[in-house]
């Protein structure tokens, strides 16, 4: 029974949530560049290159000949599909530049305190006591004194 209880304490911690939403969003995020990659990039790319169906480019590794690649992949034959495999480059290229561009921009909003710089105080001294207290407390929670 421990071990559940610690394994529940590990799945309800806050980075093992977030990671499971970024999973969840990156797997849709995925299914996006990849439909912007086949569906909208890609056509006019092939259209400019010839009318070329890049998701069609094969290499024929047997001896018999096949229109396309849906029939080699039907009759089993073993094809070297590099126009998939440029797709995915693609695609992997658009969403690591999306990433790049989204951690630059977190990056930017996040600026460390320049170095050299003190942080402003949190605390002062009570002058009448000198114990610690809130910068914006105008009474001495431990002598009571007014500042």
């Amino acid at each position: 029974m421990k071990i559940l209880d610690e394994f529940k304490q590990f799945v309800m911690r806050g980075n093992v949530i977030d990671m499971a939403v970024g999973v969840i969003i990156g797997a849709a995020f995925g299914k996006i560049v990849t439909s912007l990659v086949n569906d909208v990039l890609m056509p006019p790319i092939g259209l400019l290159l010839g009318k070329v169906d890049f998701s069609n480019l094969y290499l024929n590794m047997s001896d018999k000949v096949f229109v396309s690649l849906a029939e080699a992949q039907k009759a089993g034959a073993p094809t070297l599909n590099y126009g998939m495999f440029l797709n995915n480059v693609i695609n992997f290229l658009i969403v690591a530049f999306v990433i790049f561009i989204l951690i630059k921009q977190i990056n930017r909003l996040q600026k460390p305190a320049t170095p050299g710089t003190p942080a402003a105080p949190t605390t002062k001294e009570c002058p009448f006591c000198c114990s610690t207290v809130a910068i914006k407390a105008v009474r001495c929670p431990n002598c009571t004194s007014q500042f």
